[in-house]
């Protein structure tokens, strides 16, 4: 595959299995509550574990992917550009890249299903926070997670930031 860059905006369409669930802080003078994931929520794939991963103002921390891992990304404090592609050979969407800003000023949960690449940048000083809600437990033994390098590679997406 031929590295051509991703434009933002290019698509509206979404790869396909990805969810997004928009979250909705209730504000009062105390501060806010925000759901982020419930098992009744149609988007709910099950329960593994949650944690908490730190990404500093420019860093990328991408790509990689799960064969049979869902991961459920908020995030918490600051901002992220959280990249998908599709490099599924059998999906209808096969090569289609995904931007989604998320964070404080836009919250909401991105489903990644299964074997879709998936990174993302920190936007916001001096880190972001992001919450990972996977379906499955992270083993220990026999990791199911799988690298591709950041910049070295055929994902047509440059982590460049876009001004304009």
């Amino acid at each position: 595959m031929q590295k051509t860059p991703f434009k933002p905006g290019q698509t509206k369409q979404r790869i396909a299995g990805v969810e997004v669930k928009p979250l909705k802080p209730i504000v009062d003078e105390r501060g806010f509550l925000m759901e982020t994931l419930r098992e009744d929520d149609d988007i709910f794939k099950g329960f593994g574990q949650a944690y908490v991963t730190a990404v500093n103002e420019g860093v990328v921390k991408a790509w990689h992917y799960h064969d049979d891992q869902i991961d459920n990304f908020i995030c918490l404090v600051g901002h992220i550009k959280l990249v998908l592609y599709d490099c599924r050979e059998d999906s209808p969407t096969y090569g289609m890249v995904n931007e989604f800003f998320i964070g404080e000023r836009n919250p909401m949960l991105v489903q990644i299903p299964e074997k879709v690449l998936h990174g993302f940048k920190g936007i916001s000083a001096p880190h972001s926070l992001i919450l990972n809600l996977p379906n499955r437990p992270y083993n220990y033994d026999k990791p199911d997670e799988f690298r591709v390098d950041p910049h070295d590679n055929d994902v047509p997406y440059d982590w460049a930031r876009k001004d304009g």
